[in-house]
């Protein structure tokens, strides 16, 4: 084998690494949650089984956290996550898995989703696939209204 085919099988090797590892670090979920709140580890326990890699990151008060992230009043949940590599998105309250698969196989331009409040039967709620409630879009601009990203239960 040439100097030239050992360079491009080792460059070949590191774009799969690369590639793995982008792949790795794009499923990293960090939540930040209270620590006294039982709902939201129960939605982060799910969201790990699911196959994602959870970070948890107990604070007495999410206030600065969901202003950082941009989340509107009547979007609050209990909890805020953010998922993703070089594209950030926020996940805030009991989003289904569905919707988080959805979000991050279609790579829409919004900032992330939400569900607002606590909502008996969502994932963390009781997790009833029968439940329905609406999931949000938040956009990009804060000054654009949250809209309807999907129905759960459906």
């Amino acid at each position: 084998m040439t100097r030239l085919s050992l360079s491009a099988v080792a460059l070949a090797g590191l774009v799969l690494i690369s590639s793995a590892a982008l792949a790795d670090e794009d499923k990293t979920v960090t939540v930040y949650k209270t620590p006294w709140c039982g709902c939201c580890q129960v939605w982060t326990d799910a969201v790990e089984k699911a196959g994602y890699h959870v970070v948890v990151k107990d604070m007495e008060d999410l206030t600065a956290i969901k202003k950082q992230a941009g989340v509107p009043a009547e979007m609050e949940g209990c909890h805020t996550a953010v998922i993703g590599d070089d594209r950030k998105y926020v996940l805030e309250g009991h989003v289904p898995l569905e919707a988080i698969n959805k979000m991050m196989s279609e790579r829409p331009d919004i900032r992330g989703i939400a569900v607002p409040g606590m909502p008996q039967g969502s994932l963390g709620m009781g997790n009833h696939p029968s439940a329905k409630y609406t999931v949000y879009s938040l956009n990009t601009k804060p000054s654009e209204p949250p809209q309807p990203y999907m129905t759960a239960g459906e």
